[in-house]
């Protein structure tokens, strides 16, 4: 299959990037960034934009740098530069764990960070790791830059609060200390997962006194298990009791990877899991 015809182009600066989404605007425009999920969709004709925009001759939205307390990555960083950054494996060793699951090297040797969150494939890693962290998405559009906390940004299945003349150009990660973790269920090395679970956690002696569990591949899209935090959240630390209430209320939709109940229970298994990986490095920091 080969896609349809478009045009192309490769701005220079993400104003430039702007303006063509907004002149091109009737044309269904898009963003290529990695391409290792838009170009597959544009050769199945799943996605037809009738034009192109092609970020990698932007500079500025490459990059790792630490602003303070908070790691800031260009949307159009590499994922493989993310596993290999120690300022990542510093600053958000949560992302530096959970990036290893994307794929495989060849793979995130192309793929960029800001593709798979503005893709917001809801079976996706970083999703659900830029949830647990609270992120902030920087987006630019006509009228400047905006911000948009993670909670606010997933929509849907493929679908986020961008605009369509908007591009993600970073995001904003506040350094957490405490313990980590990220853990998965795959059907194969590299595959998206059928389940995830990103943990958080800090401690305060015995106690915990900050929780943050994410989960991907359980609703449409990446959620906080709110009701596993308030278990964790001030008390001696139950990582059954905090899986139990992470998967009360759960409906996730079936599919050929694995039926509804099978995921609730997977997200069970992998919460309890998380929880108590992140609960161990926690007390090892202390």
């Amino acid at each position: 299959m080969k896609p349809p015809p478009f045009r192309y182009a490769a701005p220079t600066t993400v104003e430039e990037a702007v303006a063509l989404l907004v002149e091109h605007a009737d044309a269904e425009p898009r963003v290529l960034a990695g391409g290792q999920s838009l170009v597959p969709l544009m050769n199945f004709r799943l996605a037809q934009p009738g034009h192109l925009i092609d970020l990698r001759r932007v500079p500025e939205l490459d990059g790792i740098r630490l602003d303070g307390d908070t790691l800031v990555i260009g949307a159009m960083t590499r994922q493989s530069a993310v596993e290999d950054s120690p300022e990542v494996a510093l600053a958000a060793p949560l992302l530096a764990e959970a990036v290893g699951f994307v794929a495989h090297r060849p793979i995130r040797n192309s793929g960029t960070v800001g593709g798979s969150l503005a893709h917001a494939d809801p079976a996706a890693e970083l999703p659900a790791v830029a949830l647990a962290l609270d992120a902030d998405l920087v987006a630019a559009g006509p009228g400047g830059l905006r911000v948009i906390p993670a909670a606010e940004f997933f929509r849907g299945p493929f679908s986020t609060v961008l605009a369509p003349d908007e591009i993600l150009v970073a995001v904003r990660l506040p350094h957490r200390r405490g313990g980590h973790a990220f853990v998965e269920f795959a059907r194969t090395h590299g595959s998206f997962a059928v389940v995830a679970v990103a943990a958080l956690i800090e401690m305060d002696d015995d106690h915990v006194s900050r929780a943050s569990i994410a989960l991907t591949g359980v609703a449409p899209v990446p959620i906080r298990a709110t009701a596993a935090e308030r278990v964790l959240e001030g008390a001696v630390p139950d990582a059954a009791a905090a899986a139990d209430a992470a998967v009360e209320g759960l409906t996730p939709a079936g599919d050929v990877h694995a039926g509804s109940s099978s995921r609730i229970e997977l997200a069970r298994v992998h919460v309890r899991r998380a929880v108590e990986q992140a609960l161990a490095r926690a007390q090892d920091r202390r």
